[in-house]
């Protein structure tokens, strides 16, 4: 590996983008889990469509019991697939960046062929974070992953990729938003605001990801919506194909209008600013970590000292 005109070698790069998706990981898995059952329980234990306040305070009432559960819920398949999710989506995103001469600064193609080539590695992983959670309200407790693999297992594992499509628009959507949009306003924010206020860089980055996320929910939001729908539904059970479930959302709008659509949008734009801002935090720090580092072996000199 060689180190970039960005002061990273390509190992590093993607080290620094796993780091800050772990971190991220950890600290924004109770909003997660709390916005999965807010659009889950869009429809009661009978599939009649439940008000939007209704489903809140009934995912509320899951956390009042049970703050710890509930709140680490999924936390297991997501940190695992940090590694399968994130290593196939960064591995295709950072390395379509150098082929197309970015050198690791990634832009709009890079992240379009990310978000299609990784979709098939992310998709399982989303199913069984979301399975863990999606019978909390019947059982009160996390389904076990074995349980969960065991009824794929049953069906040849194709339940696994039950989302699929919506995944795809979602993780598009993310990649340019939140990996190519976010990195670019927080740079100018830092140059316009940052220089003249001296704001830190992680209050810099926490105005780019305010300005982004509003944005970025409004797009994906009703496609999170799809991918709950197909996937808490039960994997021994008929699925739930994409036109059905933008007929649910549909009917859900007709009954409780906008608010039936975009269910869990205040809480996913908290989520979101949160998300961005512990990911780019955090890559942020490993990345001026290698650099320090490579500097100080001299692999790296930067441009105003040259």
């Amino acid at each position: 590996f060689q180190v970039k005109k960005n002061g990273l070698s390509q190992f590093q790069n993607m080290s620094a983008y796993l780091g800050g998706s772990c971190f991220q990981t950890i600290i924004d898995n109770p909003v997660t889990a709390y916005r999965q059952m807010v659009q889950q329980f869009a429809k009661d234990l009978k599939g009649n469509a439940v008000d939007p306040k209704i489903a809140s305070q009934e995912a509320k009432a899951i956390f009042y019991k049970a703050p710890v559960s509930a709140s680490l819920s999924g936390l297991g398949p997501r940190l695992v697939g940090v590694g399968f999710k994130r290593v196939p989506k960064f591995g295709i995103l950072l390395g379509l960046s150098y082929l197309l001469g970015e050198d690791g600064e990634v832009g709009a193609a890079a992240a379009m062929g990310a978000s299609i080539g990784s979709a098939p590695f992310i998709n399982p992983i989303r199913m069984i974070e979301k399975q863990q959670r999606a019978f909390f309200k019947e059982t009160g407790a996390i389904k076990p992953i074995s349980e969960i693999v065991r009824e794929a297992a049953a069906k040849n594992f194709t339940p696994l990729f039950r989302g699929t499509v919506p995944l795809i628009g979602h993780s598009l959507a993310s990649a340019l938003l939140g990996l190519v949009g976010q990195p670019k306003l927080q740079k100018w924010v830092k140059e316009e605001v940052g220089a003249k206020t001296q704001l830190s860089g992680f209050v810099t980055g926490l105005i780019a990801s305010s300005v982004v996320s509003p944005i970025y929910v409004f797009v994906t939001n009703p496609l999170s919506r799809l991918e709950v729908i197909m996937q808490t539904s039960k994997i021994d059970g008929k699925a739930i194909g994409v036109i059905e479930a933008c007929k649910e959302v549909a009917n859900d709008s007709k009954k409780f209008g906008l608010r039936g659509v975009f269910r869990g949008q205040g809480i996913g734009i908290a989520k979101a600013i949160l998300s961005l801002t512990m990911f780019h935090q955090g890559r942020i720090w490993l990345g001026d970590a290698f650099k320090e580092y490579n500097i100080k072996n001299g692999d790296f000199v930067p441009a105003e000292e040259k």
